[in-house]
């Protein structure tokens, strides 16, 4: 092959004749003078010489095309098309998508852990300077500790009335932010109510029951530090109130007067008198609730023993029952905890040597858990 040499293309329509040669680089020049850079070794010499004019160029795809099955359709000339670009040509032929340009649609798979396809999830509040835990700001959390999805809605009570404070789905073993709030904002988040429906995607599972929590929240603990403690779920110390673990939807241990109703008119209902009901709801209602934990008394135990510490708590209950031991009639229900029960054995012993006219009995174990004693004062 030399300069001169009428060639054509191997792999595609046309061809020219040899201009230059450059290395493996042929420059194949059409009857136009377009020279077109092609390896040598997709060139043969034409033996035929046929002519490699534009026209005749379009012409052979053309006549290619046609027997490909796609229809070529546009009334300008062949050096117009061939001139402003193959995309002008109205070709009707599909056309295979570039996989870069297509949406992703795939979803990695949720990742469950053992244990999670039991209900656990908690309400956070995560202060953002532990340090000025009494001037910082405060983050709202929803804890989902579970495989399962959760939709939710987060509520609060002003007076009688609920306003949402949020709503959404949280994903497995996640947990999302809701708000966040001040210190002068607390009194807002007394009363907050929490509906939930645990479900699947793409996969059978364990039906739960539809979770509805209403929960007491004590301003005063945002004033406490001791009270914002370490956990799992946040890198820095948070006051967490459960909404159900393990498959029990969790209580607060903050009693309302509504729950103490309540619980009145239950007790009474195994009354047979109507006027034994009414006496025992105007008791209930005068009740009082005194939680002695350590930490509701104080803020700082530190240099105390255990046996100060039992001191101090004894201490503060004479002086409840001091203070009301002149009401025939009144209920006191004392929250002293399970632990290993020193704090009630000692309680039960002032009530059976110092207040032997008072009688007591365990309080209720759906409202206090099986922590607490309710003594009636006669």
């Amino acid at each position: 092959m030399k300069i001169g040499d009428k060639v054509r293309f191997l792999f595609d329509v046309g061809g020219g004749t040899v201009a230059a040669i450059k290395g493996n680089i042929v420059m194949v020049e059409d009857e136009d003078g377009f020279q077109i850079p092609t390896p040598i070794n997709e060139v043969v010499v034409d033996s035929q010489q046929e002519s490699y004019s534009t026209a005749n160029m379009v012409a052979a795809m053309k006549k290619t095309v046609r027997k490909s099955g796609v229809v070529v359709s546009d009334g300008r000339s062949m050096k117009a098309i061939l001139n402003e670009g193959m995309e002008d040509l109205d070709i009707e032929a599909v056309v295979d998508d570039d996989p870069s340009q297509k949406e992703i649609t795939f979803k990695k798979p949720v990742e469950e852990r053992k244990g999670g396809n039991l209900l656990s999830a908690y309400l956070a509040f995560v202060p953002i300077d532990i340090k000025q835990v009494t001037n910082t700001q405060f983050e709202t959390y929803l804890v989902n500790d579970s495989n399962y999805y959760l939709q939710y809605v987060y509520a609060s009570a002003e007076n009688s009335s609920w306003t949402v404070r949020a709503q959404g789905v949280l994903e497995p073993n996640t947990k999302e932010f809701i708000e966040e709030f001040s210190q002068r904002e607390v009194n807002g988040l007394s009363r907050v109510y929490i509906q939930m429906i645990a479900f699947k995607k793409d996969k059978p599972y364990t039906i739960k029951q539809p979770i509805s929590v209403q929960l007491r929240i004590d301003q005063v603990k945002f004033y406490k530090l001791h009270v914002f403690t370490p956990n799992d779920f946040f890198e820095q110390p948070s006051l967490l109130y459960p909404i159900i673990e393990d498959d029990r939807v969790a209580r607060s241990l903050d009693i309302t007067a509504e729950k103490m109703k309540e619980e009145m008119y239950q007790s009474g209902a195994e009354h047979d008198s109507q006027e034994e009901k009414k006496q025992a709801r105007q008791g209930f209602e005068n009740a009082i609730v005194v939680d002695l934990h350590i930490e509701k008394l104080l803020d700082n135990t530190g240099g105390m023993s255990s046996s100060d510490i039992l001191n101090y708590q004894l201490d503060h209950f004479r002086n409840i029952m001091k203070e009301h031991r002149k009401e025939k009639g009144k209920k006191i229900v004392f929250i002293h905890g399970k632990g290993e029960g020193v704090l009630r054995h000692a309680i039960i012993h002032e009530l059976n040597y110092r207040y032997k006219t008072c009688s007591y009995q365990d309080a209720s174990f759906q409202e206090y858990g099986y922590g607490a004693t309710q003594v009636t004062i006669k």
